[in-house]
């Protein structure tokens, strides 16, 4: 398998992380404003497409930032 150059990571990282909670979080307000009735998978999914094109570059942007501070905040070495 051929696996992406590490200059990447955060790219990558930003691509998984906004796709799976813009897809959980719009599910779970959709569920809540409209419930589980007719039509809700469609309206999750336009929701999930909808906050992912906005949720990818705010990922990508913040990523950096999130990972300096948790990289103060958190004790370096093994557990």
């Amino acid at each position: 398998m051929t696996r992406i150059k590490r200059r990447y990571y955060t790219l990558v990282f930003a691509l998984f992380m906004s796709f799976f909670m813009s897809t959980l979080m719009s599910g779970v307000v959709t569920l809540i404003n409209t419930g589980l009735s007719e039509g809700f998978v469609e309206r999750w999914l336009r929701a999930g497409i909808a906050a992912w094109v906005i949720a990818f570059p705010l990922v990508s942007l913040i990523a950096p930032l999130a990972h300096r501070l948790t990289r103060r905040l958190v004790e370096p070495g093994g557990d």
